[in-house]
């Protein structure tokens, strides 16, 4: 049996450093990658997905359907779409005293499509 290679580090100890300048310069900014991490620590809460999986599906949803596709009660979704409103990741439309939400635009729906496109080839199986 042969030697583990531990993963964390490089057997060679060289770095190119043009390449290394080179990535460095395509980086995105600190303010931006702070924004990311917003938008990812957001998506990492399975109620929140629910809801946007919810808008994915049905299009423009007002709290009371969302609530009941995500199962959640509608206290608890409102705050959710709160949030999610303010990353700028679903919209709002008033009608009345009725608030419909859809998804803010082509990327936040081709996010969630990439994601669980991810998941269903990762698993081997279909995303839910």
């Amino acid at each position: 049996m042969t030697d583990a290679v531990e993963l964390e580090s490089c057997e060679v100890k060289l770095v190119d450093p043009d390449r290394v300048r080179a990535v460095q310069r395509s980086l995105p900014d600190a303010e931006t990658v702070d924004e990311l991490a917003d938008i990812f620590g957001l998506l990492s809460d399975p109620n929140r997905l629910r809801l946007l999986a919810s808008l994915l599906e049905g299009g423009e949803l007002c709290v009371c359907d969302l609530a009941a596709a995500a199962g959640m009660g509608e206290s608890a979704t409102s705050h959710a779409l709160r949030l999610l409103r303010l990353h700028q990741v679903v919209k709002v439309r008033r009608a009345g005293r009725m608030m419909h939400y859809s998804l803010r635009d082509g990327h936040v729906r081709m996010l969630l499509d990439v994601a669980l496109e991810h998941v269903q080839h990762a698993t081997g199986g279909a995303a839910t």
